[in-house]
């Protein structure tokens, strides 16, 4: 380990992580033009200075530095006394001097003018903000889903970076409070890595048509494999129809939506129960609410498998309430009676504060019954 590398270790700090792709060939590229002037500058200054040595016998660093002021025509003087050869040779460095000048003035324009290296730069500071993220959504696609999506996200603090492969995704992302995006198809390799999708926590497919988005769903669970991900990326994509709906949890997809469904029983609900619908959107959906809704699975291993949920006590110790089960099978079971028998491998529906579904869920992953639930 070098020494440096030991200071930082011993300090505490840690290097920023770096993108998969840094975009420094291309960023470099366009510098390419400047090596030109560049060049010719360093043998002006070369020959300016072999010459004010041979001409007049100027020491080295007197000779550079004349041949510094006179090359950039500050018009300091002369720091010595100069020969007539001396002047017609400082006339020619004065006049090599604008031209190389000139010449690097025009490549500048040229390079500002284009704005590729602008759009590159723009791009890579871009990715290193990428590369920082962790447990963060890839949304793939832009559309009216995409826009609803990405304001529920902002609104929770979830981070997520948008790619789709429209030349104008700045604009969009501008227009729509996009903080990361990603100028890209989602499926390809480019995607994939620019959006960092190794230290995401998933991936929200909302294309208009369902091959972009089985596409999206197999590029997915291939990189997952390749990079030996110990946990499964969380893959959620809308569909039109409910044939599509089966063929994407099929080939990948944990979540399916489908629009006119998701609306349909929305409004059963409302017609059925619109006093419950209300309590729902006030408690549920809100972002300031102390409630929380999530599931917790019964493994084989659970101390809770086949036993009766009254056992659990969780409304004693961790104030939530056990509000559906769902069954291995897929058959729901709501507001289940506490003699109900927890079946393994099924998910319990929980409700109640974070903290309180946090330590329910804790009691659940347990083998052996929990200390503070056999005394009480």
């Amino acid at each position: 380990m070098k020494a440096t590398q030991r200071f930082k270790k011993f300090l505490g700090w840690r290097s920023a992580p770096k993108p998969h792709i840094t975009l420094n060939d291309e960023y470099y590229g366009h510098l390419a033009p400047f090596r030109l002037p560049l060049i010719l500058t360093v043998i002006v200054m070369l020959i300016g200075t072999m010459g004010y040595m041979l001409i007049d016998g100027f020491p080295l660093m007197d000779a550079i530095y004349q041949t510094g002021i006179t090359f950039t025509t500050v018009g300091f003087g002369e720091i010595k006394p100069i020969s007539d050869m001396g002047r017609i040779f400082t006339i020619t460095l004065i006049i090599f001097g604008f031209i190389v000048f000139s010449i690097a003035i025009g490549i500048i324009a040229e390079v500002v003018k284009k704005g590729e290296f602008q759009k590159t730069a723009k791009e890579r500071k871009m990715l290193y903000e990428i590369a920082r993220l962790k447990h963060h959504f890839v949304v793939c696609y832009h559309n009216e889903f995409t826009i609803q999506v990405t304001k529920q996200l902002r609104e929770n603090h979830i981070p997520f970076v948008v790619v789709d492969p429209r030349e104008d995704m700045e604009e969009i992302a501008k227009r729509y409070h996009y903080p990361y995006f990603v100028t890209a198809e989602p499926h390809t390799e480019e995607g994939i890595l620019k959006s960092h999708l190794s230290s995401a926590k998933g991936v929200i497919t909302l294309a208009d048509n369902i091959a972009d988005n089985i596409a999206t769903i197999a590029s997915a669970r291939l990189y997952e494999s390749e990079i030996h991900r110990g946990k499964k990326f969380l893959i959620i994509a809308n569909a039109k129809s409910s044939e599509d709906d089966q063929k994407l949890l099929k080939l990948g997809a944990d979540k399916v939506v489908t629009a006119t469904k998701l609306m349909a029983q929305r409004i059963n609900a409302m017609a059925a129960r619109p006093d419950m619908e209300n309590l729902l959107q006030e408690f549920l959906y809100k972002t300031d609410t102390p409630l929380d809704m999530e599931e917790g699975k019964v493994f084989k291993t659970s101390w809770l498998a086949l036993k009766k949920i009254k056992t659990a006590r969780f409304r004693d110790v961790a104030n939530v309430t056990v509000i559906g089960i769902r069954q291995k099978d897929g058959r729901f079971i709501p507001m289940p009676k506490g003699d109900t028998i927890i079946m393994p491998e099924s998910k319990l529906l929980l409700i109640g504060t974070s903290e309180g579904i946090a330590k329910a869920k804790k009691i659940i992953r347990k083998k052996e019954k929990p200390q503070e639930l056999k005394y009480v």
